[in-house]
């Protein structure tokens, strides 16, 4: 595999970093995964650090190289973060349950797959245009799809927080699993916090990404994003991924991009952001909630 990958996770104007964003890669199959803890609900931090790190210490485990089944690997990985946000919750007595969305995609064999729950979204941009957009689970895309509110409007529409599908609701969440698409060479794919893409529009977002290669785009875009948003920010995240061919005169890498052809079977390779970031006290510290995620991992073991 060959390609240009950015991640970067904004805290803004807010008095705290709920999001949670990584990526990892074998030499086979990449992960890249974003949460954004729901700041309505108690700890929405937590639940977005359990759904990252769960996903992806599964994607380590079995993705050697490759994994047998993405679309399976994504349903399941995705309902263990689930149960082990439950897990938490009632292990520290808590009021409510964290909750958190997310929105995960897998690259193997030249295909990707991806999955998601609640806002968090993901955009496949090829030859200048959005080529697949996810659905977002929330009131006001209901809206949108039964013709009540254009597809312009949802950015700035005072239903847009409320997310009807979720990590850490009561029931099991719904799990929207993308079809397996091949990937072309320049395909980017974006995934981002609602922080993003409720700042920009779709056509900026595009532009961004034709204008640069994602490696300046990025931080273009989450520059924007702030700028925007204001003091009326939210967490900013995204990661950006640009698939390349194998070729090493592929012109659009120009000696910055990851190529794994020499990875040994058993490594993986992972890069972390909105971990351990400075959190003021009155939010738990990322030790704080690894301690609570060690206690839990063995009942959540036994439950699956």
């Amino acid at each position: 595999m060959r390609f240009l990958i950015y991640q970067e996770s904004r805290q803004g104007p807010r008095k705290s970093n709920q999001d949670r964003i990584a990526y990892s890669y074998s030499r086979d199959a990449l992960i890249m995964v974003v949460a954004d803890g729901m700041g309505g609900h108690l700890h929405g931090e937590v639940a977005a650090h359990v759904a990252v790190k769960f996903v992806v210490e599964a994607f380590q485990s079995q993705a050697r190289p490759r994994l047998a089944d993405p679309h399976r690997f994504l349903i399941d990985s995705i309902t263990n973060a689930h149960l082990a946000i439950l897990g938490y919750a009632e292990g520290e007595n808590l009021p409510e349950t964290p909750r958190t969305t997310i929105v995960a995609c897998i690259v193997q064999d030249g295909m990707a797959y991806w999955a998601h729950a609640g806002d968090s979204r993901l955009y496949l941009i090829r030859d200048g245009r959005v080529e697949v957009a996810t659905k977002d689970h929330s009131r006001v895309q209901q809206l949108v799809d039964i013709g009540r509110v254009r597809e312009e409007a949802v950015a700035n529409h005072p239903d847009r927080n409320k997310v009807f599908n979720c990590l850490g609701q009561g029931t099991l969440p719904r799990i929207d699993i993308s079809r397996r698409t091949p990937l072309r060479s320049a395909d980017t794919l974006l995934l981002c916090t609602d922080g993003l893409w409720g700042a920009l529009s779709t056509r900026m977002i595009v532009e961004a990404v034709l204008r640069d290669e994602i490696l300046k785009a990025m931080p273009e875009l989450l520059n924007a994003a702030e700028a925007r948003a204001g003091i009326d920010g939210d967490n900013v995240s995204a990661i950006g991924m640009t698939w390349l061919s194998e070729d090493m005169m592929d012109p659009l890498d120009h000696g910055n991009s990851i190529s794994t052809k020499t990875m040994q079977m058993s490594d993986t390779a992972t890069q972390t952001a909105g971990f351990g970031d400075g959190t003021p006290r009155e939010f738990l510290s990322d030790d704080e909630i690894e301690r609570a995620i060690e206690e839990i991992r063995g009942a959540i073991k036994k439950a699956v």
